[in-house]
């Protein structure tokens, strides 16, 4: 039903009505969809989906593979959040759906799982055509300005016109990849209705170091590396991951999954050798003393390292290339012992919203209800994805989180 309002625009009613024409947005409209109700979704771009299509490199790594209770640890500090949407909606559950909707996937290294197609197209053609099916209203170049709660209903204000709701589902994003349309319009609209909003940062994503020497060793990777971060001399954490040295800095999911904790002028020391940093110092000190005519670069190249970076590395203690390690000084032995086991890295910065791969921060989860996504301030208006303080690891888990959070709202929508 239609209402005139003043100015020319045009009142227009719904049951549910979705903010964001991302992942979540669109599966949550899906799952409220009924006969009986009027579905929207308003979405700020020509397109929905624009963020979903640049995921996985465009080949769209959806879920994870393996036991959902794996998840819980891999969001952070926020993880236990999660718990009941992921227990309530599966990484089975998830992919049942677009199997239904004729999608097979294909499980690749480190369980990722996507498309068999590899085109993440194909997922969002879905979503699209299944909102179609539910008769869905999506109404694209709507970007929304205001909400009003009023009595019972809300009022939602585009430059086009006016949009009155019962139930509101606020699925916007959050700021990585501006590009897409993710400009945190969401959080602004939920500060203006009353809560709190934890300060955004870009995570999962690389970081650029200062004064870095390992440019020329872009593109070599580390498995399994283990290193601590350090904020103003004071340690605060342990972490291990796959590393992959860049022409600016770190990258890797070792340090993307990680850099949610970090900031500017935080350091890293790295271990390159593995083990106890003590262990290895007594591991090397015996080699070295040991083989006192064998050259330094042939004792490190055995623990497993490069070339090249054996040459860096000993270029940056100052040992010549054809040195024994009976001629070893003893400052250059400390200063090879600790770029081996304790590499300081300064943190300049971390890579920006533009490749960033999430955002850290949001709406505070302590606002809203985990069991359904609604907020604890103002009933009938629900969160879900990337605008609340959830972020998650690379590899299919933030997508994950998205979609199980979209389907519990939904459920407490019916």
């Amino acid at each position: 039903m239609k209402y005139d309002l003043p100015g020319g625009f045009t009142l227009k009613k719904y049951d549910v009505i979705v903010i964001g024409g991302g992942p979540a947005g669109l599966f949550a409209a899906i799952m409220c969809a009924d006969p009986n109700k009027r579905v929207a979704v308003l979405e700020r771009n020509k397109r929905c989906g624009r963020k979903l299509l640049m995921t996985g490199a465009g080949k769209c790594n959806l879920t994870q593979g393996g036991d959902i209770t794996d998840f819980f640890t891999c969001y952070g500090k926020n993880g236990k959040f999660l718990k009941h949407a992921l227990l309530t909606f599966t990484n089975e559950d998830l992919l049942r759906f677009f199997r239904q909707h004729g999608m097979e996937f294909v499980t690749t290294e480190h369980n990722k799982v996507f498309p068999k197609s590899l085109k993440a197209v194909d997922v969002l053609n879905v979503l699209i055509s299944q909102c179609q099916r539910r008769q869905v209203e999506v109404i694209t170049e709507a970007p929304v300005e205001t909400i009003e709660p009023k009595v019972a209903s809300f009022m939602i204000s585009t430059p086009e016109n006016v949009y009155e709701s019962r139930q509101v589902i606020v699925a916007t994003g959050g700021l990585s990849y501006p590009v897409t349309g993710s400009t945190g319009d969401g959080q602004r609209f939920a500060k203006e209705l009353g809560h709190k909003i934890i300060p955004m940062k870009p995570a999962l994503t690389p970081l650029k170091i200062k004064n870095y020497a390992l440019a020329k060793l872009s593109g070599q990777s580390f498995e399994n590396l283990a290193y601590t971060l350090w904020r103003q001399g004071k340690k605060l954490g342990s972490y291990k991951g796959d590393v992959l040295l860049t022409h600016t800095g770190l990258s890797g999911p070792g340090i993307l999954n990680n850099s949610r904790y970090m900031q500017s002028q935080d350091v890293l020391k790295l271990n390159f050798i593995g083990g106890s940093i003590e262990e290895m110092r007594q591991n090397l000190t015996k080699q070295f003393n040991l083989n006192g005519k064998a050259l330094v670069k042939t004792v490190a190249r055995d623990l497993g390292l490069s070339k090249r970076f054996v040459d860096t590395i000993l270029s940056l203690a100052k040992i010549s290339d054809d040195q024994n390690c009976a001629e070893l000084k003893k400052e250059q032995r400390q200063a090879l012992l600790k770029l081996l086991t304790e590499f300081e890295m300064e943190i300049k910065e971390l890579g920006g919203f533009h490749m960033a791969m999430v955002t850290a921060g949001g709406v505070t989860i302590k606002e809203i209800h985990p069991k359904t996504m609604e907020s604890q301030k103002v009933k009938g208006l629900y969160f879900i994805g990337e605008i609340a303080d959830i972020d998650g690891d690379t590899g299919g888990y933030n997508l994950q989180a998205a979609m199980s959070m979209a389907f519990v709202a939904a459920e407490a929508l019916k």
